[in-house]
């Protein structure tokens, strides 16, 4: 691209710069009117623009007393200019020359348009119903086809990438961001809690943990890699969260604050200058497990047991794995100089590479699989064959009960008998034709309920204790679109979210979810309908009862449930899509593409995102996983 001139001409007197294009305007308008243009600038300069000979000399009787600084004002030609703007090639008529003496501005640039349009030149017409005198600027109607003007067209993210160029991150937007790139493209992946660092943690730098499995280009090459991403800092300039002190003293206000409290403050201030937050490069460390089964389509962290890992394979088999050595190893880095924490190093447990128990009672691939958070070691798996097994631990999973049981071991003490699976439910109702099982999700209060997506847009409802059917039933999706994902709320235990693969995904209030008419669909409690592709994973903050994330092919969107518009009548949720329909008692979050007032962050620059987590121990801390890697990111608005 050109760079445009920069260059000016300097006055050695009064330093004024005249730029090129002035120059060029200037040279114009002396030619057109030489004569009388030589005389008239000679006269009206200024005293200190005035050539030597020009100036009157002085004396003793006649000191001049001349301000170096004093501005020097050109006078306007509007006349000028004005016909300038509207001079009709040279040859104006009486009417143009008329109006042009009297001053009537309107009457002149009626008379130059039409002149010109006679003439069969193609300009733009004049709109005087809109024509503002006072500025001499006129609207211009570009219906005659001329080229019409620029328009600025705003971002939507809900359409993803259309420029072609990669897209820039705000950092402002975030309080921490941290993007790796692995070997292998991941479709999953799970966080592992640190039993050391504890829940809550806000001060900086962060530590993550995580299992991924890969998919890579052949059977033997995937791994389990568990992952740890350590001295994770915040972005330079990111506003920093306030004190507890600092809250109650902006809420009680200064007249509240005594001398005593300055003194703290003050050494408060200078222990935080001395304490300042250090830029740090991230520590990437991690420990993979060859996985012969094939490419992993999902992997799933027992919530009683983190040791402990499901993994489901695309080639129809289910195996755990014992990841405890591995974390072991990668605690020894972390835990520095505590003694308590020393005396753990001294027992690392026996690495065991391959899986210590391996399913393969599934008669085809499947991607659905939760843990159970009421029942230790209780697993559900499903695949696209409509079938779901329930899976029960044979021994203590929690690990005081299995140190109690077992002692302090430094071998594993899982084995291939250590769970029992049960083949419970089987394809049936309506999608016979396509029964695959795409998620599933245990009840948070319930031992023996579960939900499960299932294609053909049905969400069913089972109760373990009544084997072979569904409690409830309901096909969520109309159009018939699949239900991809579902997430159950861990605060509300009634709230239950899902995603179709139409783009949208509703909350459903499961104390009304069944109707007296199984054909018709319930009502959920909210719908929003803008996302442009299908939604590929959802998850329930785990400290705020309203939020949630979700993902699809073009980015992670946050959501505020909780949010409401101000003035529903505007329009500006149902926009002008026809297609959304108002209910009673629904939120209804827009159309196709329409941006609701509940979505709070957009994190884009993904590929094909497939799934996203909220970090259990770091508040708004989200982890994602996409075709193009992952992503750890706090949004600077949580």
């Amino acid at each position: 691209m050109a760079k445009k001139s920069k260059r000016s001409r300097k006055s050695s007197q009064d330093n004024n710069i005249v730029s090129d294009s002035d120059i060029s305007n200037n040279d114009q308008r002396t030619n057109t009117t030489a004569a009388a243009a030589v005389d008239d600038e000679s006269a009206r300069k200024a005293p200190a623009l005035r050539s030597v000979a020009e100036q009157t000399v002085e004396t003793a009787d006649n000191l001049q007393c001349e301000d170096p600084y004093e501005d020097v004002y050109e006078e306007e030609e509007d006349d000028d200019e004005y016909e300038d703007v509207y001079e009709s090639s040279g040859d104006e008529d009486e009417e143009y020359m008329e109006a042009m003496t009297t001053g009537d501005d309107e009457g002149a640039a009626l008379a130059a348009t039409a002149k010109k349009q006679q003439k069969g030149t193609n300009i733009p017409s004049i709109n005087m119903d809109t024509y503002d005198s006072s500025t001499n600027i006129p609207t211009i109607n570009m219906d005659n086809g001329a080229n019409p003007p620029s328009q600025i067209k705003s971002w939507n993210p809900f359409d993803g990438n259309t420029s072609g160029s990669p897209l820039e991150m705000d950092e402002t937007a975030y309080k921490m961001h941290h993007a790796l790139t692995p070997e292998w493209p991941s479709l999953t992946l799970d966080i592992i809690p640190d039993k050391h660092l504890g829940d809550h943690r806000t001060r900086f730098p962060h530590t993550v943990t995580m299992v991924v499995g890969s998919q890579a280009d052949e059977e033997g090459r995937n791994k389990i890699n568990v992952l740890r991403m350590s001295d994770l800092s915040r972005i330079p300039g990111s506003v920093k969260e306030k004190t507890e002190k600092e809250l109650d003293d902006e809420m009680l206000g200064e007249e509240w604050k005594n001398e005593n409290d300055e003194e703290e403050s003050d050494e408060e201030d200078e222990d935080s200058v001395n304490s300042e937050e250090e830029e740090l490069d991230p520590v990437l460390e991690h420990y993979s497990f060859p996985h012969s089964s094939g490419g992993i389509n999902r992997v799933r962290v027992c919530p009683h047991n983190s040791d402990i890992v499901a993994v489901w394979s695309d080639s129809g088999v289910v195996s755990l794995y014992d990841i405890g050595g591995a974390l072991d190893v990668l605690d020894r880095s972390a835990l520095g100089s505590n003694t308590d924490a020393k005396k753990d190093q001294q027992l690392v447990r026996k690495m065991r590479k391959d899986p210590f128990f391996v399913y393969a009672g599934h008669s085809t691939e499947g991607y659905a699989m939760d843990w159970s958070r009421v029942t230790p070691g209780r697993l559900a798996t499903a695949d696209c064959d409509g079938n779901i097994h329930i899976w029960d631990a044979t021994h203590p999973v929690l690990p005081a009960d299995i140190i109690a049981k077992y002692g302090k071991k430094r071998e594993s003490p899982w084995g291939n008998s250590s769970f029992t699976v049960q083949p419970t439910y089987t394809a049936h109702g309506d999608n016979l034709d396509n029964p695959s099982v795409e998620d599933l999700q245990w009840s948070p209060t319930e031992a023996s309920v579960l939900a499960s997506a299932e294609c053909g847009g049905y969400v069913r409802i089972y109760d373990t204790r009544c084997p072979g059917k569904a409690m409830i039933s309901n096909k969520v999706n109309a159009s018939g679109a699949d239900v991809n994902v579902i997430s159950w709320n861990r605060l509300v235990g009634n709230l239950l979210a899902s995603g179709g693969d139409d783009g949208t995904f509703s909350v459903w209030d499961l104390r009304n979810f069944q109707t007296a008419d199984p054909s018709i669909a319930p009502k959920p409690l909210a719908r929003f309908q803008s996302h442009r592709t299908p939604i590929t994973s959802m998850e329930w903050h785990p400290t705020d009862e309203s939020m949630i994330a979700v993902s699809d092919d073009n980015g992670t969107y946050i959501y505020d449930l909780s949010i409401e518009e101000d003035d529903p009548d505007n329009g500006a949720t149902k926009g002008n899509n026809s297609n959304i329909e108002e209910e009673a008692g629904v939120v209804v979050g827009g159309g196709e593409g329409e941006i609701p007032p509940q979505l709070l962050f957009v994190h884009s620059g993904s590929e094909m995102t497939k799934e996203v987590h909220w970090h259990p121990q770091i508040p708004s801390c989200v982890m994602t996983t996409s075709l193009s890697g992952f992503s750890v990111f706090i949004p600077s608005n949580l």
